[in-house]
C-alpha cells in the first residue's frame, strides 16, 4: 500500500495495514514479530509479537515508555506478580527493568502488541548493557528477515 500525499493544510489521512499485509518473522527462537510502524525521529516502534510457551527473554531496560496490550495467551515479568492475559493492558514507564516470561501452561503462542518509545537495552547478569534495540535497528532487522523470506519492501508505516 503506498502512502497518500496530502495537500498543504489538508487533514492527514489515516494509515491502515491489514493483518496479511505484513509478515511475522522469527527474530529469535520462539519469538515472531511483525513490525507495523516506526518513527525514527521520535524513536517509536510498534510491533505485534508472538511468544512460544515457556519462553523467557533477557532482562532489559527501556529508555522510554512502553504500552502493551495482550491479545491472547499469558505472560508476566519475573520481577512483578501480575499476569498479563488476553485483554490486559500494561504501561511501562521509562527506566523500567524487567524479564519477560511466557507462562509454561500456555498451549498456544502468546500474542502481544507493543508500542515502544526509545531503546530496549538488554542487560547481562551484572546489569551491563549487552545489546541495544531501537526503532532504526528494529526496522533494519525486520527488513532483512523479510528479505530472507523473499519479501521485499514490507509496507511498514513510517518506513
Amino acid at each position: 500500500m503506498s502512502e497518500m500525499r496530502q495537500a498543504p493544510n489538508a487533514i492527514p489521512a489515516a494509515l491502515h495495514r491489514g493483518d496479511d499485509e505484513l509478515p511475522f518473522v522469527e527474530s529469535e527462537p520462539g519469538v515472531l514479530v511483525k513490525l507495523v510502524q516506526v518513527d525514527i525521529p521520535t524513536g517509536l516502534w510498534v510491533v505485534r509479537t508472538r511468544f512460544a510457551p515457556g519462553l523467557t527473554l533477557q532482562r532489559h531496560l527501556h529508555t522510554g515508555e512502553v504500552y502493551a496490550f495482550t491479545l491472547s495467551g499469558s505472560w508476566r515479568y519475573l520481577e512483578y506478580p501480575e499476569i498479563n492475559r488476553a485483554g490486559s493492558y500494561l504501561f511501562e514507564p521509562a527506566g523500567s527493568i524487567h524479564t519477560l516470561h511466557v507462562l509454561d501452561s500456555n498451549t498456544e503462542p502468546t500474542d502481544v502488541w507493543f508500542a515502544v518509545k526509545g531503546a530496549n537495552l538488554n542487560l547481562n547478569a551484572e546489569g551491563k548493557v549487552e545489546a541495544v534495540l531501537n526503532a532504526h535497528k528494529m526496522l533494519r532487522i525486520y527488513r532483512k528477515l523479510c528479505a530472507d523470506m523473499d519479501i521485499t519492501n514490507p509496507p511498514v508505516i513510517g518506513a
